[in-house]
């Protein structure tokens, strides 16, 4: 499963990649046939009453990794920047979850509204292909993101690192202008992974040089709002949304 994660990323076309917060969304995901499936920190954390990005979700991302890999296609974990600052620890995390079965992980370099020293991520990096090098290591820097060093010259210098530590990837959330995007993807030898735009689809990115192309939070926040459209509609003795799956359907996600 990892050695096919891995080949979809070397397709002729940008691997779609969406990204679920619990098995139902995920089993939904895999029966529309998408060939991969991710997990949103945002949708995982938000799920459990927890805020995003501060390091407290990691037994409900472990938990929920263990159910995912029951899906029969490639899964991606987004672990943060991985729920510990100590490379073993890290380390550990990452080869745990690849005993079960995960394809790859997420490994964020944000910190709050700061970046974390490039070199401390280097040693997290290198922690986590000491200990599983199997698995598909996505490393994530928020240069655009946070708006810390947003540039292509601080972006490609913290790349260059984290490939050159293992990474298999790398994913700049933020990274919108077309003209970054290319300068971006020709300087790094490894997949380049941005997040969905509207204003550029598959097929342009692909033209840019882009690999992956994640949804991110975007399926966890378009179900918000349609939980609470339907809700409002409910109340206001108005019209249900179109195609809202049965009973059964759902249910038949996990048998």
């Amino acid at each position: 499963m990892n050695t096919a994660f891995h080949a979809l990323h070397e397709a002729g076309k940008p691997l779609l990649l969406p990204n679920a917060w619990d098995f139902a969304s995920a089993a939904a995901l895999a029966a529309a046939g998408f060939a991969a499936v991710g997990t949103t920190s945002l949708g995982v954390a938000a799920a459990h009453g927890l805020p995003d990005a501060a390091g407290l979700a990691r037994e409900e991302t472990i938990a929920l990794a263990r159910r995912l890999v029951r899906l029969p296609c490639p899964i991606t974990v987004d672990i943060e920047a991985g729920f510990s600052t100590d490379p073993g620890e890290v380390g550990d995390l990452v080869a745990e979850l690849g005993s079960l079965g995960v394809a790859g992980v997420n490994l964020e370099d944000g910190r709050g509204d700061r970046l974390a020293d490039p070199l401390a991520q280097v040693a997290l990096i290198r922690a986590v292909k000491g200990r599983a090098p199997e698995v598909f290591l996505n490393a994530r820097t928020d240069t655009y993101w946070l708006s810390v060093d947003a540039s292509v010259s601080a972006t490609l210098e913290r790349a260059w690192r984290y490939v050159d530590a293992g990474a298999g990837g790398i994913f700049v959330p933020g990274l919108a202008g077309e003209a970054d995007i290319a300068a971006v993807t020709k300087a790094v030898p490894v997949p380049v992974n941005v997040l969905h735009q509207p204003s550029l689809g598959l097929g342009r990115l692909a033209e840019l040089g882009v690999r992956r192309v994640s949804t991110g939070s975007l399926l966890f926040r378009a179900a918000l709002h349609a939980t609470v459209a339907t809700a409002v509609a409910v109340r206001d003795g108005m019209p249900l949304p179109a195609g809202i799956p049965g009973y059964a359907e759902v249910d038949a996600l996990s048998r």
